[in-house]
């Protein structure tokens, strides 16, 4: 693949370097969260996740860069990262106060959902050391040059922590950019998060600014998302029915690729929401003009919605730098969401042989 052009893998001890907060995902299972009695452990955060998956399903080497309080939950985060097999040689370790009144480490409680009731998040992340990394606390040069790294991925919502988060994104993004790192950014959208932090115009502030610096933009469903994330209008679309999402999505994507010509690929999840537990799920990526579909999955069961967007990335970026093909890349990330919502927890239990059976459309049948 000519338009995107990869550092050697041998001169490189990393194919992904990610930066982000990785909390301490609390689960309550079947049961709600404000019902629950006991939580399962999980650690998970968005652009972590991507780092993770590409580890443990597809097999690259990577890193995550963050900052974690120093205590004992700190450790039981690194512990789960070091469980996942991504490097935490690039964690901050910040001292702790005793009483967490000026650091302390992000929780998020989830709710899976079922059938009416619809998943949901609960995060409790203000004051933590990741939100407060500030410009000059990484040496991004040793990590993107010295030791050296193909992909550098990080997104929306570590931008939406703290005014010094995106000055730190971009930091990182120019260092990338300096050693030929391929950029990534998933603009990734929560209300939530910016509610507090200026809302929708903050956010748009923000991601503009980032976006001269990125070559593949992840994260631009559909006309919503597109607005409140950068601000565009995007223009109706007079296909049918069959092809109203593709040619949506071409739109948007000449919209915004006219701004910021440094977009290679521009890519995104297509979800419909029939109930918690059942969704359609697919996936659509642009390059060069043209719009390439993953095979379309209506009515896909899902027992844990969340992690399924970092997982589809997880895939894309495997195809883009393994494989070379655009068409196997969306096919990849989509299939590997689709298997990672089938399991608890943010993270991918999914094997690459498992991934590679549904892209080649093997069925669900057991296997013995």
């Amino acid at each position: 693949m000519s338009e995107l052009t990869f550092r050697p893998r041998e001169e490189c001890r990393y194919d992904l370097v990610s930066l982000g907060e990785i909390m301490l995902r609390l689960d309550p299972g079947d049961l709600r969260i404000r019902t629950a009695r006991s939580f399962r452990a999980w650690e998970g955060g968005g652009e972590y996740n991507v780092a993770r998956g590409l580890r443990r399903c597809f097999g690259l080497r990577t890193a995550v860069v963050t900052a974690l309080a120093d205590n004992e939950v700190g450790r039981l985060i690194e512990d789960l990262v070091l469980q996942g097999d991504v490097e935490t040689d690039h964690i901050r370790w910040v001292p702790y106060d005793g009483c967490g009144r000026t650091v302390r480490n992000g929780l998020n409680f989830t709710e899976r959902g079922f059938g009416v009731r619809g998943a949901l998040g609960m995060s409790d992340r203000g004051h933590t050391a990741a939100s407060q990394m500030r410009t000059g606390e990484v040496d991004w040069d040793h990590i993107f040059g010295t030791l050296g790294a193909r992909w550098f991925h990080t997104g929306g919502i570590y931008a939406g922590l703290s005014d010094t988060t995106p000055d730190v994104i971009e930091e990182a993004m120019l260092a990338a950019r300096r050693h030929g790192t391929i950029v990534s950014y998933d603009l990734n959208y929560r209300p939530s998060l910016w509610q507090s932090y200026g809302g929708m115009a903050r956010a748009q502030e923000v991601n503009r600014r980032l976006a001269p610096h990125v070559d593949v933009m992840l994260g631009l469903g559909n006309a919503e998302d597109f607005t409140a994330a950068l601000g565009f209008v995007v223009p109706d679309s007079d296909a049918g029915p069959g092809a109203l999402e593709a040619e949506k999505f071409a739109k948007m994507v000449a919209t915004v690729s006219a701004e910021y010509p440094n977009f290679t690929v521009v890519a995104t999840t297509l979800r419909t929401v029939r109930t918690a537990s059942v969704n359609d799920w697919s996936a659509l990526a642009w390059l060069d003009g043209d719009v390439f579909e993953s095979v379309p999955r209506p009515g896909l069961d899902i027992l844990d919605r969340v992690g399924g967007g970092d997982s589809f990335a997880a895939g894309l970026i495997y195809g883009l730098l393994e494989r070379g093909d655009i068409q196997a890349a969306v096919e990849y990330g989509a299939a590997h969401g689709a298997l990672t919502m089938t399991t608890p927890g943010d993270a991918s239990m999914a094997t690459l042989a498992e991934v590679e059976a549904l892209v080649r459309g093997v069925g669900a049948r057991v296997q013995r």
